[in-house]
């Protein structure tokens, strides 16, 4: 259709538009529209099988399940209730409170239920220990004794103490007399004793269960123990005892010395709280060290018996002193009036300290059995 020439005027007659022109931060073109320019990974195909997956973390050691527990036993299973207190003020409260207050048990008690553990240590085969000492009348034959009775009655095993004094040995004084038969009689007879009843015959036995093993009353025939007679004991009672206890005599150069030194798996040296006791117990221990027993020495015991009350003149700190420098350990054994009687010995007659410190005694020795690691201190 051909233009109408009155429009065509009207056009020419109205005014330009205006071209708006940006400035500024419009100028600037921030702005980009995605579609126009899209990024490439929107334009990469999509996989026949989907987005590809993140990889998978590092490949780990295959973690195995833990192993079965095994123990299906009572204490194992089941909470253990706590130990009522045996002593003290501790069980005082605990029966007054009709068994509902239980603080369990204080630290002496703790202290001395881990003393009869070591003590209780088990033993394969037989362990054996001289006690002596070059001065008489510091309680050796009493320490021998009591530490043999503290053993046995906290052990389920046999413990025996052999008089091997050649001048009328006073073991035998220290249990009920069962039998006057002596070690005299048992190497006599030794070629029929086959089985423990065998050997009971020839024992007495006190109420602890130790049972002791009697010398000769007679110095002139007991002299005549050799070091041959000790081995062919010792041959005897270990096949029956886990725990030989030797009372040895006060001279070094007895004959059965020599065959005892050699057997000992133990030594204990005893002294008194004396100055003449402590400078003859540290010269057996010389004797020893020159004698080629350095080893034994510096795994022996020293014990301190107090056989009298201390008089505090003597400085039992250097004492023990010069002792711990040259032994294993050193324990000290306070006066007691049921020992300084000199007959038969029964454990519950004694003072709490004095079983308190041959318990401590018994629990150093069995630091020494086989499988237990027995330092000296500071070593």
């Amino acid at each position: 259709m051909p233009e109408d020439p009155a429009h065509r005027a009207d056009d020419a007659a109205r005014p330009a538009e205006t071209v708006f022109v940006p400035t500024g931060f419009r100028a600037q073109d921030r702005f980009r529209d995605p579609a126009a320019d899209p990024p490439p990974e929107w334009t990469v195909p999509t996989p026949p099988k989907g987005l590809p997956l993140p990889p998978p973390p590092a490949a780990t050691e295959p973690q195995d399940d833990p192993p079965p527990f095994l123990d299906l036993s009572t204490m194992a299973l089941l909470r253990q209730p706590k130990r009522a207190p045996s002593e003290g003020w501790r069980r005082w409260l605990y029966l007054a409170s009709f068994k509902l207050i239980n603080l369990g048990e204080g630290p002496k008690a703790q202290r001395r239920q881990m003393l009869v553990a070591q003590v209780q240590r088990p033993l394969r085969s037989c362990y054996r220990i001289a006690v002596l000492s070059l001065k008489g009348g510091v309680g050796k034959t009493t320490i021998t004794a009591t530490l043999g009775a503290t053993l046995a009655s906290h052990r389920g095993d046999r413990v025996i103490a052999v008089d091997a004094n050649p001048d009328r040995g006073t073991l035998s004084q220290k249990v009920p007399l069962e039998t006057p038969a002596t070690v005299r009689h048992l190497l006599r007879d030794a070629e029929g004793v086959v089985a423990y009843s065998d050997v009971r015959a020839y024992t007495s036995q006190g109420p602890s269960r130790l049972e002791v093993l009697a010398s000769e009353s007679d110095p002139a025939v007991s002299e005549a123990f050799s070091s041959a007679d000790y081995t062919r004991t010792l041959d005897v009672l270990e096949k029956f005892y886990s725990l030989v206890l030797t009372d040895c005599g006060t001279g070094l150069m007895h004959s059965a010395m020599a065959a005892v030194l050699a057997k000992a798996d133990a030594l204990v040296v005893i002294s008194s709280g004396s100055v003449d006791g402590a400078r003859s117990a540290s010269a057996t221990l010389d004797w020893l060290d020159a004698h080629g027993h350095q080893d034994m020495v510096r795994n022996s015991i020293a014990v301190i018996n107090a056989v009298r009350p201390r008089s505090g003149k003597v400085d039992m700190r250097k004492v023990v002193d010069h002792f711990n420098r040259r032994c294993r350990a050193v324990l000290e054994v306070p006066f007691d009036p049921h020992l300084e009687e000199g007959a038969e010995i029964s454990l519950d007659r004694l003072k709490p300290e004095t079983r308190q410190a041959l318990l401590e005694l018994a629990a150093v020795v069995a630091d020494g059995f086989p499988g237990a690691k027995a330092k000296r201190p500071g070593g």
